[in-house]
């Protein structure tokens, strides 16, 4: 992971930890980037029955995961790395400083610093609300992609529409239905903009083929798996964004990229996710989708940074108390 400008003191150390679910690291490694900080990555794989008991109960004593050095900082988010985090500050000497990401559902106590969404009800002193969460999309990634662009996607006219198609997820399957509707959304989009589509290992395969036999028949593109991955420059290069609403990192991704976003919105939307977009629609950053393209250009709204100083405080002001008792 390249750090960039850092804002924590050089030789600080950084572990991630998760189970390695690609919505919980994103955000987790984007905290990191915009810290400075070349975190490292400890995935972790609870037994049974520890990984029932998560979050409540007590990490697995025989997690591989979690041996010395201890870390500076711990940042993590998940159900079953609750009992991880907790354990590394026990171990450390309540040394390393801890920080978790969205509600660990047992209170405050979960870490020394944690920052949940605006829509969640977890507040206290130790607790960062934002209306959106850290991400790894970052404004020098972004100004990379544009730079030097990927040629399956800028030999596309513009306006360009970057859609990208999430599915199946633990909150509510993605019904034929709405598959159906946003594939008749994208039929009329597809009059007014080149589609730059992409689609999630969650995505049912009828969709993600008829997603490709859209691509196909307008001149379009769909990442079929080969090549680079071109999600970056999928955001970096388009003039619109269409995103279905079942995932709000997704999202909060696509509006950091400063274009408008189209909001697809399943009939079984998971109902935490709601608050989220109403806040993102009342920034005029987020609309519904309707098959068109929106002309407004709003503003990237990004509050990785903000999170990030955030942390950087709070870890500085930790640092500096285990200094103090030393002394004493």
């Amino acid at each position: 992971m390249a750090p960039s400008a850092p804002l924590l003191p050089a030789g600080t150390t950084a572990w991630l930890i998760t189970d390695g679910k690609a919505g919980d690291l994103a955000p987790c490694r984007g905290l990191a980037e915009a810290l400075g900080l070349a975190a490292e990555e400890r995935r972790i794989a609870p037994r049974l029955p520890f990984s029932w008991f998560a979050p409540r109960g007590p990490a697995d004593p025989r997690e591989r995961a979690l041996v010395p050095p201890w870390p500076d900082l711990a940042i993590a988010t998940g159900r079953r790395a609750v009992p991880a985090l907790r354990a590394v500050k026990r171990r450390s000497g309540a040394r390393t400083f801890t920080v978790f990401l969205r509600d660990p559902r047992i209170g405050r106590r979960a870490a020394d610093l944690i920052w949940v969404p605006a829509h969640d009800r977890l507040r206290g002193a130790n607790v960062i609300v934002t209306e959106a969460g850290p991400h790894p999309v970052s404004p020098a990634r972004l100004a990379a992609a544009r730079r030097e662009p990927d040629p399956r996607l800028s030999a596309l006219p513009r306006p360009r529409a970057a859609v990208l198609v999430g599915g199946d997820s633990r909150h509510g399957r993605f019904p034929d239905e709405d598959g159906r509707r946003l594939l008749a959304g994208l039929e009329r989009l597809s009059g007014e903009a080149s589609l730059m589509i992409t689609a999630s290992r969650r995505t049912p395969e009828p969709l993600r083929a008829a997603l490709a036999d859209l691509a196909r028949r307008r001149g379009g593109f769909f990442w079929d798996g080969s090549g680079e991955n071109p999600y970056l420059a999928l955001l970096a290069l388009a003039d619109t964004v269409v995103a279905t609403a079942d995932s709000a990192n997704m999202v909060t991704e696509a509006c950091a990229a400063g274009v408008p976003v189209l909001l697809f919105e399943p009939q079984n939307l998971y109902s935490r996710h709601r608050p989220l977009f109403a806040a993102l629609k009342s920034h005029g950053t987020v609309h519904p989708f309707a098959g068109r393209v929106e002309a407004l250009r709003p503003k990237p709204l990004d509050m990785t940074l903000a999170i990030a100083q955030a942390v950087a405080n709070a870890y500085i002001g930790h640092r500096d108390a285990l200094a103090r008792r030393k002394t004493r």
